[in-house]
């Protein structure tokens, strides 16, 4: 089989059913699909067993909360495909997108991700992120987001894949690990992609696989505006685990002023907003997680894609940095 669409869900009834159906509509036919159900109360459960019989579908049930990254683990040990490929319950693709994600990574073997073009589902006109990247100051951040769609209609290589809709080769998996189950929810697609950067392989931004996405709808989005406390803890532990895990060691040194510049002006824009006790909490969640975090052993012969990464991490300081410049001036 050469794809298997994997779809973590909790407590989406309200939109999981659309969903599937756009999954099921693709042209490219060559799938399955495989729903991670992580304890759900509502009726999406019911709506997730309701696919039962076809043979082209799988659900597996979790008796809670496993996280993200434990429950498309769960999905991506289920299959057997060329290519593992996540999409969320609150996402919704156009007929053609499949078959547009396994088109760019069938051009090289090289690919281990490629990533869609996702808009806002209320604003379409507007992305919800074309590709995701880091800055020296340990912020990561999407790219595009807010923005009008049109401004990214070019293919490119990118730091990372945004995790919400995206393929990834699975033979490249089985090399450099699944997702980091220590990061539960948020940064695990970017400490994916950044262990395949490490290694020289490529993460691609494909525009023409589109998709529209509800931000945030498992994990409060909808009613919870863009901030709440579960987001701000997972922000707080993996913003930490994210450079610690993937930087080799004269790279963190080299990074680490900047690094704590960058925890300080983030932990003062939570208090701001009214979460910095739940920040503080994912803060300290992070510094007892070190000691069990596997970091990648460090390679001479990945010299070259360390200094890569390195000019990534200070080119994504302008980047953002024209970004909040940009959106503060009103610039979509």
């Amino acid at each position: 089989m050469k794809a298997s669409v994997i779809i973590p869900n909790l407590n989406g009834a309200l939109w999981l059913k659309d969903s599937l159906e756009s999954i099921f509509a693709q042209e490219f036919s060559d799938f399955e699909v495989i729903v991670i159900d992580n304890g759900s109360t509502d009726e999406s459960l019911d709506i997730a067993r309701s696919y039962l019989g076809r043979p082209d579908y799988k659900l597996i049930e979790n008796r809670e909360n496993t996280g993200f990254s434990a429950a498309v683990n769960a999905g991506i040990r289920a299959s057997s495909a060329e290519y593992a490929v996540l999409f969320n319950n609150d996402a919704f693709a156009q007929p053609d997108w499949l078959q547009r994600l396994v088109e760019v990574a069938d051009s090289d073997k090289k690919i281990f991700s490629v990533g869609s073009l996702m808009l806002r589902y209320y604003e379409p006109e507007l992305a919800d992120d074309a590709g995701d990247y880091v800055n020296i100051f340990g912020w990561a951040a999407k790219t595009g987001d807010g923005m009008y769609a049109r401004r990214y209609q070019r293919q490119r290589r990118c730091f990372s894949a945004c995790g919400g809709a995206a393929l990834y080769r699975r033979s490249i998996l089985d090399e450099i690990g699944m997702f980091d189950e220590h990061f539960f929810a948020y940064y695990e697609d970017v400490d994916l992609g950044w262990r395949a950067n490490s290694l020289g392989y490529k993460n691609i931004y494909c525009p023409r696989a589109v998709c529209r996405h509800i931000c945030g709808a498992t994990t409060g989005g909808i009613k919870g505006g863009r901030y709440n406390d579960f987001k701000s803890v997972q922000s707080g532990r993996n913003s930490l685990l994210l450079p610690y895990k993937n930087e080799p060691l004269l790279m963190l040194l080299l990074n680490l002023p900047f690094l704590l510049l960058g925890y300080l002006v983030k932990f003062g824009m939570f208090i701001v907003r009214g979460y910095g006790k739940a920040y503080w909490k994912g803060t300290k969640e992070g510094f007892r997680t070190f000691r069990l975090i596997e970091k990648p052993r460090f390679r001479f012969k990945n010299l070259p894609n360390y200094l890569l990464i390195q000019f990534w991490l200070i080119g994504g300081f302008f980047k953002y940095a024209g970004y909040r410049i940009g959106r503060a001036f009103g610039v979509k």
